[in-house]
């Protein structure tokens, strides 16, 4: 048996005997479409190990308030799809789970509650959660929505409201529909009316899209109103999200000065998606570079990433002073698809932390367009021992077994060979690294 064999004969046995519990990724495949159904956003691992996915997370910035605030829009979600689609003791049940996390969305948790109360003809617990709601946030703006079902909850005759009563609102919307084609002016008023009433949230949703297919200066006057605040939070956001999607000059200026106006971090948020929709580019790369508060500085380089917006990232990468901004940015190209910048930063980058980032996010790009880049990262001169151990692992998060086994027949070191070998012993479906164990083992 060679002197190699000797040396690497144990941690190949301690490896076999470990393999069935370790995590074997299925080899490359796609990550899965991209934001808002932009497309892929390029192959990597399907299973990467036990992880990977979290230290992303972290990577990113994720502290444990934004993750309580993730899970909040999470829930707020479900249970407003909940409501749209008549289920609403699913409805109860999610804005219960939310009501306990106390977030910034308690308020409103507490009127689509009681609202989904009232369709299940549960009038009595309805008007209770209002009372709290009335009680707890007195400065809310859901108060006027709390007080206007409130009223209409009294003044019903006593029946219970069945779920799937809801023609009513489909003939409301088919009717204004008709009406904005024939006369928009007359269809004016009544969509402030289902917007500022009590009408379903699907109703004062479609009325605030069917308002936003208006070219009338009357119909931006009243979007740009509610995108500034002037209906309930839902509506503002949702105002805002379709001025994103209608796009234009004027309406990205509305959303700049809302974004000015507004100390509402959901807001400026949602503004800055509606950046992305409507591809404006250069208000995102401002932010970027002005915004003061963390989260939506970065939050704006992230939008820059999923626009695949390479040259201004690149642009933002030069001038910006913070490392944790820089990983930020790294990240963004990633999600882009900024290949060649990546492989160019792994290359030169002389912070090393940032430089192994870049390695690392390699790791999770299709190997058809960085695998010999990270080859020749590991090969190079000036490589250090950290530098080739994450050439090592973004080659093993793309089940590269091929340039594994290369690497690991030239290396010299036994420390570094070790480390190859060691991935390579918890890997599956690779002919190159099946026939190479096979070789030292005899």
């Amino acid at each position: 048996m060679t002197k190699t064999s000797n040396v690497l004969f144990p941690l190949l046995f301690a490896a076999a005997l470990a393999a069935p519990a370790a995590a074997q990724p299925t080899g490359p495949g796609p990550l899965g479409p991209g934001p808002m159904g932009l497309g892929p956003i390029g192959p990597g691992p399907m299973g990467p190990p036990p992880g990977v996915a979290m230290s992303l997370r972290d990577r990113a910035g994720l502290d444990a308030d934004q993750r309580a605030e993730e899970r909040a829009d999470e829930l707020y979600s479900d249970g407003r799809e909940a409501i749209e689609e008549g289920k609403y003791d699913r409805a109860v049940d999610r804005f219960d789970r939310l009501i306990e996390l106390k977030t910034t969305r308690t308020d409103a948790a507490l009127y689509w509650k009681a609202y989904s109360l009232a369709k299940l003809g549960r009038r009595a617990d309805a008007l209770s959660v209002l009372s709290d709601l009335q009680q707890r946030f007195k400065d809310s703006r859901w108060i006027r929505d709390a007080r206007a079902l409130e009223l209409e909850i009294r003044q019903s005759t006593g029946q219970p409201v069945a779920p799937e009563s809801q023609s009513d609102d489909e003939l409301k919307l088919m009717a204004l529909r008709g009406l904005m084609q024939s006369d928009s002016e007359r269809a004016m008023p009544i969509i402030e009316q289902m917007l500022s009433g009590t009408n379903s949230p699907k109703v004062k949703d479609r009325a605030l899209f069917v308002l936003s297919q208006s070219n009338s200066a009357r119909a931006r006057e009243i979007m740009s109103n509610i995108a500034k605040g002037s209906g309930n939070p839902d509506l503002q956001l949702r105002a805002i999200k379709y001025l994103g999607i209608m796009g234009g000059s004027d309406n990205r200026q509305i959303l700049a000065d809302v974004y000015r106006a507004s100390s509402d971090a959901a807001v400026k948020r949602s503004i800055i998606r509606s950046f992305m929709v409507s591809g404006d580019r250069t208000r995102l790369l401002s932010l970027a570079k002005t915004e003061t508060e963390p989260g939506l500085r970065g939050e704006a380089v992230q939008q820059l990433g999923v626009m695949g917006a390479h040259a201004e990232l690149a642009e933002l990468y030069a001038s910006e002073t913070s490392v944790d901004v820089k990983k930020r940015i790294i990240q963004a190209m990633f999600v882009g698809g900024s290949a060649d910048k990546l492989i160019e930063l792994a290359k030169t980058e002389k912070d090393m932390t940032l430089r192994r980032t870049a390695v690392r996010n390699l790791g999770l790009m299709g190997s058809s367009k960085t695998a010999e880049a990270i080859k020749a990262i590991y090969l190079a001169s000036d490589s250090t021992p950290e530098i080739r151990k994450e050439a090592v692992n973004a080659l093993f998060l793309q089940n590269n077994g091929r340039v594994l086994v290369e690497l690991a027949r030239a290396e010299k070191d036994p420390a570094l060979k070790k480390e190859l070998v060691s991935k390579m012993s918890v890997m599956h479906g690779s002919k190159e690294v099946t026939d190479y164990l096979m070789e030292l083992l005899k």
